[in-house]
């Protein structure tokens, strides 16, 4: 019912508020950045002249966004590896926080980045200032309690899964499932075979595509044990492999690592889609490469490090979930691999693909499960939903 209604919001006509809108939006991590893009250009359809500033990157700026902060100095992964950037994290709140003080926009949008953002919603209720968080903070793996300080600093909530709802439901009536951003970024502009020539790949052998991750960190943690699982893989099942390349990682540090790998592994850049669905499998980085894998329909091993200590840190405040990788939590059960902290050697990443390599009846099973998860996620039109909202919440009127 909610996703209806929000798709009744967003075809209706609006009109625009009597005066110029500001907009304080932050993005802190790539995907935000990314998703939180799409709902700026879907917002500036209707308030053409609305001023969208704050923490975002190269998308969001390529949107029309003012960024106060830049995401890219800002994102990290676990505690111990945010202990680097924590005075550029510091600087950055204390800024945003003194823009809401100081100067209060119309409205605070916030999207994922749940421990930097919630803090800032604090600040801007107290500031009298609106809030609306997109991708809302994942309080069904860890911290329930969450639910009740998201309720007192929230005023709305657009979530991306459908299991979502009820879990504010007692709390937050200001909840709606928009549907998830990806179903409107992936998709497919080529043929298979198409693919494979423009890279030099053998239309005719096994293709195994790596998806390391999008942070530095994630590379230096898991590219080493993802090239052995994939020297294995080519000498042991005549596989080919290639690279996909996060748009915020340089082809220069990723070839680099790639030097002394002992196999051809060309790296793709600015084609993620395309190649993961003319591969056969991929080795992937939990975090949202793996649902891209999932609407691909690709069969994928989902693999992950943290430092022990960010490691330790995660199990103890993650409760009632087993699985990390999203296809599986969305299923509800385990229908991809998943290869955590120790397990995430090359030999057991090489072993758990050859489980659905040469096993076709499991992949084919495999590929049919991901077709499930697909259909949960709703339809497109997320931003354009979550954009509704916002402009309801700033003062347009629908028609």
């Amino acid at each position: 019912m909610a996703a209806q209604r929000a798709d009744r919001e967003a075809e209706r006509v609006w009109t625009p508020p009597s005066r110029r809108r500001r907009v304080l939006l932050v993005a802190g991590e790539a995907s935000g950045d990314l998703h939180a893009a799409d709902l700026v250009t879907a917002l500036r359809e209707h308030l053409p002249d609305v001023d969208v500033f704050g923490l975002g990157g190269e998308r969001l700026r390529e949107a029309g966004m003012r960024t106060v902060a830049d995401s890219s100095e800002v994102a990290t992964v676990g505690v111990t590896e945010a202990t680097g950037r924590l005075r550029v994290l510091l600087r950055t709140y204390r800024a945003l926080a003194r823009l809401l003080r100081e100067d209060p926009p119309d409205l605070c949008v916030l999207v994922d980045f749940p421990e930097f953002n919630l803090r800032l919603a604090r600040v801007a209720k107290r500031a009298g200032v609106p809030v609306l968080y997109y991708i809302g903070p994942q309080v069904w793996a860890r911290r329930r309690g969450r639910v009740r300080k998201i309720a007192r600093r929230v005023d709305r909530l657009a979530v991306v899964f459908p299991f979502e709802p009820p879990l504010y439901e007692t709390r937050l009536p200001g909840v709606e499932f928009v549907g998830h951003p990806l179903l409107d970024r992936v998709r497919v502009t080529r043929s298979r075979e198409e693919t494979r020539a423009r890279y030099g790949l053998d239309a005719s052998r096994r293709t195994v595509v790596l998806l390391p991750g999008s942070r530095t960190t994630e590379i230096e943690n898991l590219l080493p044990p993802l090239l052995e699982a994939a020297r294995r893989l080519a000498r042991e099942d005549d596989c080919q492999i290639a690279l996909a390349l996060a748009h915020t990682l340089t082809r220069e540090e990723v070839e680099a690592r790639l030097a002394g790998a002992g196999i051809r592994v060309p790296v793709v850049a600015g084609d993620t889609y395309n190649l993961v669905a003319a591969s056969d499998l991929a080795l992937v980085t939990s975090g949202t490469a793996t649902l891209e894998c999932a609407l691909l329909e690709c069969p994928m091993v989902i693999v992950y490090r943290l430092a022990p200590i960010s490691w330790l840190i995660a199990r103890l405040l993650v409760h009632g979930v087993r699985c990390v990788g999203m296809p599986n939590i969305v299923a509800g059960h385990e229908i991809v691999p998943e290869l955590l902290q120790r397990e995430a050697t090359g030999e057991r990443i090489a072993a758990a693909a050859q489980g659905i390599l040469r096993d076709p009846a499991r992949r084919a099973a495999m590929v049919e499960e991901l077709r499930g998860v697909r259909r949960s996620l709703g339809r497109g039109g997320a931003a354009g939903r979550a954009a509704a909202i916002a402009l309801e919440m700033l003062g347009g009127r629908a028609e």
